[in-house]
């Protein structure tokens, strides 16, 4: 008889045959910074997490530096939109602004900012709308605007989410011919048109006013077609490779750590972490212990790097 429970007898010895295992180091958090004072909102469907002004925003990032989380993922609401999402690459803008204030106030933590259009836009979606869809090849010559405002304001990686084609070669071409040739990107390379998105728009502000994203999102029936989209971003220059959401497309996760020798990265996005904030809350599942089997998850699929929105109760059952 095969007796394989002998290496689960206690908790040492299963400590020690453990495979994988979450680090603090794992995490980035995301932030949304609004524009405006005095705001620190409580978004209704994301138990915990909250909008902030700049100047509400430091207590905040202290818990974060506390933790040791070594990273946050910015995205900026802005005052105004328009139809071009032209806040994006203005330098006084909020989500340049935000850039500043950490680097300077936080030096330590490495930022990212959320390369996109649609918090941006009138229309909320990903960029200009022609034809009653985004232009693709329209849309290019503002993402590049964008980061180059970005990295002039001092961020550390940009992270481009608005699943373009070529926006990846795109960026890397602004950045090296204005000189940021060191800036890495972290592509969103894999990203599903989910239902999980849901509360993020609530956050955001960012639900289309009209149709959906699935003429640019990807089908999340499709895992091949998951395998060409990182592909183009691997040779276009990405730094890093990510798949969103998450939870739901491990498979993808596992695909990309299987084929590339790049960093991967996914998405616990917002629908994932509101599914369970919400069962815990009704009782009906261990809140604590299937937030750290899901993440658990996502790092056994083949992630080194997780962004989530746990990323702060997690550091503190970590760092116990």
């Amino acid at each position: 008889m095969f007796r394989t429970r002998r290496l689960r007898k206690n908790e040492n010895i299963r400590r020690l045959v453990r495979e994988t295992s979450l680090s603090v180091n794992d995490f980035i958090y995301p932030l949304f910074i609004e524009e405006g004072v005095n705001i620190e909102t409580e978004i209704a469907s994301m138990p915990g997490i909250k909008r902030f002004s700049l100047d509400k925003l430091s207590k905040e990032l202290d818990e974060v530096s506390a933790l040791k989380i070594p990273a946050v993922l910015l995205f900026g609401i802005p005052a105004k939109k328009d139809d071009t999402g032209s806040e994006t690459w203005n330098d006084e803008g909020i989500m340049q602004q935000a850039v500043r204030f950490i680097k300077k106030n936080y030096p330590n933590l490495y930022v990212i900012t959320d390369v996109c259009f649609c918090e941006y836009t009138s229309h909320g979606h990903c960029g200009i709308i022609h034809n009653h869809d985004v232009d693709n090849d329209a849309t290019l010559p503002n993402i590049a605007k964008q980061v180059v405002s970005h990295a002039k304001a001092g961020v550390d990686m940009v992270a481009p989410s608005g699943m373009m084609d070529g926006t990846i070669e795109t960026i890397r071409q602004a950045l090296d011919d204005t000189g940021f040739y060191d800036l890495p990107i972290m592509g969103y390379s894999v990203k599903f048109a989910s239902a999980f998105y849901g509360p993020f728009r609530d956050a955001a502000d960012s639900a289309p006013a009209f149709g959906d994203r699935r003429t640019y999102q990807m089908d999340p029936a499709n895992r091949n077609e998951g395998l060409r989209e990182a592909t183009y971003d691997d040779v276009e220059g990405a730094d890093i490779l990510m798949v969103k959401p998450a939870l739901s497309y491990l498979d993808i996760i596992r695909d990309l750590k299987n084929n590339f020798d790049k960093p991967i990265a996914c998405y616990n996005v917002s629908g994932e972490y509101a599914m369970i904030k919400a069962a815990a809350e009704k009782g009906w599942i261990d809140g604590e212990r299937v937030m750290m089997e899901s993440l658990l998850s996502m790092k056994r699929a083949g992630a080194d790097i997780i962004i989530t929105y746990f990323a702060k109760e997690v550091a503190k059952l970590l760092n116990k």
